[in-house]
């Protein structure tokens, strides 16, 4: 898989510019076992790096002259880092454009390049290329450059980059999971702090398999950033009551109950919602540690309904691949992933009976929808990598 994406990112490096790439990086998506909604909330979250990936290859251009090229959509963004970087109307581009954008704020000592890049993580899946494209190009020209930037730093420069030149407000998880990745690993991350620790995530007997709903409604940028000022508008609340509550890792149930006429019932239920998602993350990790899968698959579709029924992120698409393995004995758990109204399902199926799983839910959804459903089998992987060729 990798071989096969890096040499189609060196052909496309090759036709646009008639040479050999130096470099080459490999930068993963990620799924989040639990935790969703959470990163942006001070809480914990569950994530990992999977096998799925960006591929860039790279080097240095003789000049302060940039060029990437997009070889799956077989389209080109060339810039002048002798100029200040803004936003372009090529979406794309922006990952790209944030990122180095940040390294000139910081006035560190970049210069040209070219690069190619392909990808095999599925776009609009929820499954964070954003992110990868984003720590994959920090990470390549950090290593480079020689900028001596730090891991952390790292996630945070391809954080700011989506806030700053994609507009999604999004937390510290999708980059943090993408660098700190571990093979068989899940992290447990502190988004407050980002203070991190691994747990063994082996799922023996199971396989991770992320159901594709091919839809992706409008709604998901503007709800996501519309769900981040509830919260902190149901936070500001809480905290007037309690003043000794400073995050929503201090807010109880009870808290919120008693909050709910100054709430108002839309924030009460986003505020209930980040309450109880935050104590099934550590249930999440007890259940891991004990290797108890089932318990693990029982929280995850908590966690659904939370999502579909609170915090109104789901969608029918999303909801009818939840409900369709449900009462499935085969699959221990399933739940949305990502930021939502569409994008894939995460499902916890028996190693065995993973192709009967996708053709029961294929048939049902193309019946219901009209819509032919991908599956995807995702394994645990290293975070970015970065060599020479």
């Amino acid at each position: 898989m990798k071989k096969e994406l890096a040499n189609q990112s060196i052909a496309f490096f090759q036709d646009a510019f008639g040479s050999h790439p130096e470099y080459i990086c490999f930068s993963p998506g990620r799924i989040n076992i639990i935790g969703e909604h959470i990163d942006y909330n001070d809480g914990f979250v569950l994530p990992a790096a999977i096998d799925k990936y960006v591929c860039m290859v790279i080097s240095e251009s003789d000049d302060m002259n940039c060029s990437i090229v997009a070889g799956d959509i077989s389209d080109r963004y060339d810039f002048s880092l002798t100029e200040k970087v803004v936003p372009s109307e090529k979406m794309w581009a922006n990952y790209f454009l944030g990122v180095v954008a940040q390294l000139q704020e910081k006035r560190l000592p970049i210069r040209g390049f070219r690069m190619a890049f392909t990808s095999n993580i599925p776009m609009g899946a929820g499954l964070s290329s954003s992110a990868a494209v984003e720590c994959g190009l920090a990470y390549s020209l950090n290593e480079m450059f020689g900028l001596a930037i730090d891991k952390e730093d790292l996630a945070l420069i391809g954080q700011k980059a989506e806030h700053t030149f994609v507009g999604v407000m999004c937390g510290i998880m999708d980059q943090f999971a993408s660098v700190f990745g571990k093979k068989e690993n899940v992290i447990k991350l502190d988004c407050n702090t980002l203070e991190y620790e691994y747990h063994p995530a082996h799922f023996k007997g199971y396989k991770l398999l992320l159901l594709d709903s091919q839809v992706k409604h409008e709604l998901q940028e503007s709800e996501y950033n519309a769900r981040r000022q509830q919260v902190e508008d149901g936070l500001a609340i809480i905290r007037a009551a309690f003043p000794q509550v400073k995050t929503f890792r201090d807010v109880t149930e009870e808290q919120v109950l008693a909050c709910r006429e100054k709430l108002g019932e839309t924030i009460f239920k986003r505020c209930l919602y980040v309450v109880y998602e935050m104590q099934r993350v550590d249930e999440a990790v007890k259940a891991l540690d004990a290797s108890d899968i089932r318990k693990l698959g029982e929280l995850m579709y908590e966690t659904h309904d939370g999502l579909s029924n609170e915090y109104e992120v789901s969608c029918a698409e999303i909801d009818f691949l939840v409900n369709a393995v449900r009462n499935d004995e085969r699959v221990a758990g399933a739940r949305m992933m990502g930021g939502g109204f569409g994008g894939c399902t995460l499902n916890i199926v028996e190693e065995g009976h993973v192709e009967d799983v996708i053709t029961k839910v294929s048939e049902a959804y193309q019946k219901e929808f009209n819509i032919s459903l991908k599956a995807y089998l995702a394994q645990i992987s290293d975070g970015t990598t970065f060599e020479n060729l």
